[in-house]
């Protein structure tokens, strides 16, 4: 599949659904689960932004990953839209071209807290070929990791209290994005959590539904180190 290009005049209806965690300890509150935005965009697609939550605005997402216990998937039913020169992660969407390229702004794009390349801090990828994703497919992994480095201000939640860990956007409003993430960070006094398994699963809503929507379905298993 081709990298297509979309024009789109976007009307963005925002929603945050958040998650419910089942914890396998107790019930430290610093990581909240993940929940999501959604735009509709004029052309048929919609995009879900996906975010890990947090109580603290110093609490930090350093990593998703997937390892030989825990795949890490990010799957669209009907693929997923890519921007032009894009790559796969935030750090390569370069906002100098949204101009020229304004559905750009709204490429497929993993991310650890930033929107563009220069949305502050930076962020790596290892172990994981892009190589279906950036041509619409899904991400699969049981040997990699998207990530930043503590020092990084992108990984902190910040005052609204979420780091996105990915943006999302699908063809059709009968769509929907769904997968298992693994998350890695740091809250508290700045102790390591590592949130396993996080299933979900996100369909485009009805924009009138927005006020009632409930979505439920999310699990995560939480181990401290």
């Amino acid at each position: 599949m081709k990298r297509k290009e979309s024009n789109m005049n976007i009307k963005t209806l925002s929603m945050t659904i958040a998650a419910g965690s089942l914890f396998a300890t107790g019930a430290m509150a610093d990581y909240m689960g993940i929940s999501q935005d959604v735009s509709f965009n004029v052309d048929g697609t919609w995009t879900s932004r996906i975010y890990a939550n947090f109580s603290a605005a110093t609490d930090e997402l350093d990593a998703v990953y997937g390892d030989a216990n825990h795949d890490l998937l990010v799957s669209a039913s009907d693929g997923f839209f890519n921007g032009v020169g894009t790559g796969a992660s935030a750090a390569d969407n370069n906002d100098a071209f949204w101009s020229i390229y304004p559905s750009n702004e709204w490429d497929s794009m993993v991310s650890i807290g930033m929107t563009h390349t220069n949305s502050g801090g930076s962020m790596s990828v290892i172990g994981i070929d892009f190589t279906d994703f950036d041509a619409g497919g899904d991400i699969e992994s049981n040997n990699g990791s998207w990530y930043s480095t503590p020092d990084q201000p992108n990984v902190l939640a910040g005052a609204e209290g979420r780091v996105l860990l990915g943006q999302f956007t699908m063809y059709g409003l009968d769509s929907s994005v769904s997968g298992v993430l693994n998350l890695q960070g740091k809250v508290g006094n700045f102790e390591t959590f590592v949130a396993e398994d996080v299933a979900f699963y996100y369909e485009a809503p009805a924009p009138g539904a927005l006020a009632l929507l409930g979505l439920a379905g999310l699990a995560s298993r939480r181990r401290r180190k």
